[in-house]
């Protein structure tokens, strides 16, 4: 993950106890870019023991300077939890829900860390606005379940509602957000710009999803785009039941679409426009979809099999959040440009060790 902060330092002028003249400060802006990066040897094993020299780092091309480096990963982490719903997951969903329980259990320090939790299909909502407590993180854990439950009980064609009157429905003017579908390409975008581009430090998402986006307004380009905007890796667990797509994939959930959940202070807004961004493919190969998601953001993609549970998937993340190296630079571009994408290349010198972080980010100025 990288992280571009303004850092300002304060240089004051000596003054004598009787001088009462104005003190003179200055103020000095410098770009800090961090990075979070996991090391792992040949057998898959993670590194701990490597220090700044072990590393060689580079911007567009041109080798960059290790300023700060550390192997600590004790710092605060925010993290989002993005749970598929859609009509395609039922079967599973209590796998998912019930290994949800016990690596939040063990991953939110309540003195430290926040999680919040969205749960898509055909809306993205917000279960659960950060907060650092088991109790509510476990009850919106439990909700999942009840959309699914009022769906039945409808039959699942109850008419959606206009999420945003006088709006025009979202991004498109009459467009509506209804109807069958699973909003994944809306989830990242939304967790990532309307939640995480606001918190501060360790940021991360986990998708529990078989990566098949059906409806969604933004891209897959543009959802990877505002992650990486927002400093946040994102790992994703695929969950696939093969047997689903032989009936409706439409997804259940209440009548809300947009994340309005507490806290919130109701349903999150989108930008005026002609509806979906860019024209959609039909049905996405969901593995390749979600292995974009990660690869381009630092994270990683992991599969559900039967050698390899959820519980087992959240094991290794885990491992991985505590295992992080923490890398600062100042860029030195050359003269060239500060704005816009910037790639990053971080490797190390020791043969037969594999880095995994962000591939790059992006700044404003």
């Amino acid at each position: 993950m990288a992280a571009i902060l303004m850092q300002s330092g304060a240089a004051q002028a000596p003054a004598k106890p009787d001088d009462e003249r104005p003190v003179t400060t200055m103020s000095v802006k410098v770009n800090v870019v961090n990075l979070l990066a996991t090391v792992r040897d040949k057998h898959g094993q993670i590194v701990h023991d490597l220090s700044k020299d072990d590393f060689v780092l580079s911007e567009d091309g041109r080798t960059q300077t290790i300023r700060y480096f550390s192997r600590e990963s004790d710092l605060p982490l925010t993290l989002g939890l993005l749970v598929d719903t859609s009509m395609s997951q039922m079967r599973v969903l209590d796998q998912e829900r019930n290994a949800s329980h016990s690596f939040l259990d063990r991953m939110v320090r309540e003195d430290k860390d926040k999680a919040f939790i969205i749960h898509f299909d055909r809306e993205v909502e917000l279960l659960q606005d950060l907060t650092s407590s088991h109790e509510k993180l476990e009850a919106a854990l439990e909700s999942l379940q009840r959309p699914q439950l009022a769906r039945a009980s409808t039959g699942g064609n109850s008419p959606d509602p206009d999420p945003y009157p006088g709006q025009g429905g979202g991004r498109g003017s009459g467009h509506r957000f209804g109807g069958g579908g699973t909003h994944l390409y809306d989830a990242v975008y939304l967790a990532s710009d309307e939640v995480l581009k606001k918190q501060q430090g360790r940021k991360a998402l986990i998708i529990l999803s078989d990566g098949v986006d059906m409806g969604s307004k933004e891209t897959l380009e543009y959802a990877i785009e505002t992650a990486q905007r927002a400093d946040t890796v994102v790992y994703s667990i695929l969950f696939k039941d093969d047997e689903a797509y032989g009936g409706n994939h439409g997804g259940f959930g209440g009548p809300r679409i947009g994340m309005g959940g507490p806290g919130m202070g109701g349903g999150m807004g989108r930008r005026g426009g002609g509806g979906q961004r860019y024209p959609q493919e039909r049905r996405p190969d969901g593995k390749k979809v979600l292995e974009r998601i990660s690869q381009e953001t630092g994270g990683r993609m992991f599969e559900v099999s039967k050698k390899q549970g959820v519980d087992d998937i959240y094991s290794q993340i885990e491992s991985e959040l505590r295992s992080q190296y923490s890398i600062g630079y100042t860029p030195d571009r050359g003269g060239a440009s500060a704005a816009g994408y910037h790639k990053i290349q971080l490797v190390a010198k020791t043969k037969d060790l594999t880095i995994q972080t962000r591939e790059g980010y992006y700044a404003e100025q």
